[in-house]
């Protein structure tokens, strides 16, 4: 039974991993959510703020574990990859991506930093990475997710 049992976040499903994750972050308390959770918005392109009361966990979530996969990545790059579609003329024009909300990202960032999971790269290009600290405590949540089999027909 323990082969069945993933070891590392790049063995589950991002989907369960993020969802297991936000329920860990939320569960410890260490996460200062920003006064401004409940109304913001998490990009210009957006309509709406979230309707999910536990958003800003979810976000921090796949924040870390984008860093786990990819060392490095920056407040840019975390702009570019949860950025959008949008159409600011009102279905005239064709869509164009728009970047995700910076300032949530950063407070996620800092926030995490402040838990230890992450912490700045001191490579020239700057960005942030793991931590052995944040790497061990989300292997070790990584290992209650359920392993996903896919099993296909020949």
């Amino acid at each position: 039974m323990a082969e069945d049992r993933p070891r590392s976040v790049k063995e589950v499903s991002p989907d369960a991993f993020i969802k297991a994750f936000a329920a860990y972050l939320k569960q410890t308390n260490k996460v200062q959510l920003p006064q401004y959770v409940d109304y913001v918005k998490t990009g210009a392109f957006k309509e709406l703020a979230p309707l999910d009361p536990d958003w800003y966990y979810v976000r921090a979530a796949a924040i870390a574990r984008r860093v786990y996969i990819n060392q490095g990545m920056g407040v840019g790059a975390f702009r570019r990859a949860f950025g959008g579609r949008t159409n600011a003329a009102g279905g005239v024009n064709p869509e164009h991506h728009a970047k995700a909300a910076g300032g949530v990202i950063r407070h996620a960032l800092q926030q995490l930093e402040a838990m230890g999971l992450v912490e700045k790269n001191p490579a020239a290009r700057g960005g942030r990475r793991i931590t052995p600290e944040g790497q061990r405590q989300m292997d070790l949540v990584a290992g209650s997710v359920p392993l996903v089999r896919f099993h296909y027909l020949a």
